[in-house]
């Protein structure tokens, strides 16, 4: 795919379609790490946030809680 450096303000910068950031699994505000490598190949690498056992237990019970009655209905 190839893309055009613009002009934004004062910067430049490179627009990422919604095909390119679902292709990426990106969206808007999340973070990358950004590698210049030898030869001037840039690469991004998402930065993917790391779920510990008690953050998905926090996230189950919160889903539950807040869908209860769909959850009594579907047993």
């Amino acid at each position: 795919m190839i893309k055009t450096i613009t002009k934004i303000g004062n910067s430049q910068g490179i627009i990422f379609d919604a095909a390119l950031l679902d292709l990426a699994r990106l969206k808007a505000g999340d973070q990358v790490d950004v590698s210049v490598h030898d030869g001037g190949t840039v690469t991004l690498t998402p930065l993917r946030r790391v779920i510990t056992a008690d953050d998905a237990r926090a996230s189950a019970r919160k889903l539950i809680r807040k869908n209860s009655a769909v959850f009594r209905r579907l047993a």
